[in-house]
C-alpha cells in the first residue's frame, strides 16, 4: 500500500491505496497550525494499516535538494505559522521510516496530468493552480523540472491590463506579481466576491483572463510546453479556461512556432490531480528505495 499527501494552504487530502490508479480510501482535513494538521494526518493513516512509501505534494515553497538538511521542509510560505516546518520527515518517521517521495503540489499535479495524456515519458507539460495561490509545475519528458529549487510561476510580473492599474496586489513579498493579482484572495480584494458569484459580463473575467494568459504565453515562449493545464478554484469558473486560451492566442498573434499544437486545458483528472501526482510521487519512492 501506498500513502499519499496533497498538502494544500487550505486543506490536506489524504490517500491509501495499492497503485497510483488506484485509491482505496481518501480522507480531507482543515490546514490548521502543523502540530495539529500533522498529527491529525498521522493518526489517519495509523488506522490504515502499513504502507510501504509515502509521497507528498505540498504548498510552498519548499526545499527540494536531498542533499540539504532542510530537505522535506515547508520554507518561507506566508501561510502563518508553516514556514520551516518539516513536513516530510514528520509524516515518514509516524508511518515507521518509510521512503518518501516530496515535490511542489503542482509539480506532483503536472506528473499526474502528464500520466493522463498517455504516449509514455515523452513530451511537455506545464501545470498552473490558480486559487487561494498561484502556483506552476512543469514536466518535460516525464520528469518534473528542478533547477536550484522550483519554479514560482505565480510570483512572475504580468503587465497590468488597462482597466486594472490602480489595484496594489495581495502578494505580500511582491504585490502586483500574478498571484498578486490573479489569485483567489486578490479577486476578493478588488470586486468583493469571488471570481464565479461575479456575473458572467463582469469586467474581472477579462481581467485575470488576461493576466494568466500571459503566464500561459511565457510558458509556450520560453520553455516551448505542449499544454498548459489550469486547475485550482478560480479556474473551476465558468468559461474561464476558455477565455484564458483565446486571450493567450491573441497575445501570441501567430508568431509562436509551435503554433496549434499549443493547448490550455482543464485537468483531465479533474480535481484529483493533485493526490493522484502524490501517489505516483509514493510509488516512485517506494521503486528507488
Amino acid at each position: 500500500m501506498l500513502a499519499a499527501v496533497e498538502a494544500g494552504g487550505t486543506k490536506f487530502v489524504l490517500a491509501v491505496g495499492p497503485s497510483p490508479d488506484a485509491i482505496t480510501a481518501r480522507h480531507t482535513i482543515p490546514t490548521r497550525d502543523p502540530a495539529t494538521t500533522l498529527a491529525e494526518a498521522a493518526a489517519w493513516f495509523a488506522g490504515h494499516g502499513r504502507v510501504s512509501a509515502l509521497g507528498i505534494g505540498s504548498f510552498g515553497p519548499v526545499e527540494l535538494d536531498r542533499a540539504s538538511p532542510r530537505w522535506g521542509f515547508i520554507t518561507t510560505t506566508p501561510k502563518p505559522g508553516w514556514a520551516g516546518t518539516d513536513v516530510a520527515r514528520h509524516l515518514a518517521a509516524a508511518l515507521g521510516g518509510v521512503p518518501v517521495g516530496f515535490d511542489t503540489d503542482v509539480n506532483a499535479a503536472a506528473l499526474a496530468e502528464h500520466m493522463a495524456r498517455g504516449g509514455g515519458g515523452s513530451g511537455s507539460l506545464a501545470y498552473l493552480t490558480i486559487g487561494t495561490g498561484i502556483g506552476g509545475g512543469l514536466v518535460l519528458d516525464g520528469r518534473p523540472v528542478h533547477g536550484i529549487a522550483h519554479p514560482e510561476v505565480g510570483h512572475i510580473y504580468p503587465r497590468r491590463h488597462p482597466d486594472d492599474r490602480e489595484f496594489p496586489g495581495t502578494c505580500p513579498h511582491h504585490g502586483d506579481c500574478l498571484e498578486g493579482l490573479a489569485s483567489g484572495p486578490a479577486v476578493i480584494a478588488r470586486w468583493g466576491a469571488s471570481l464565479s458569484e461575479l456575473p458572467a459580463d463582469h469586467a474581472a473575467h477579462a481581467i485575470i483572463a488576461d493576466y494568466v494568459a500571459q503566464a500561459c504565453h511565457v510558458l509556450f515562449a520560453s520553455v516551448a510546453v505542449e499544454e498548459v493545464v489550469i486547475g485550482g478554484g478560480v479556474a473551476q469558473t465558468p468559461g474561464l479556461v476558455e477565455r484564458i486560451a483565446a486571450r493567450a492566442r491573441e497575445l501570441d498573434a501567430g508568431y509562436l512556432p509551435g503554433g496549434a499544437r499549443h493547448r490550455i486545458i482543464a485537468p483531465r483528472l479533474g480535481t484529483d490531480s493533485g493526490i493522484i501526482g502524490a501517489m505516483l510521487l509514493a510509488a516512485q519512492a517506494a521503486a528507488e528505495a
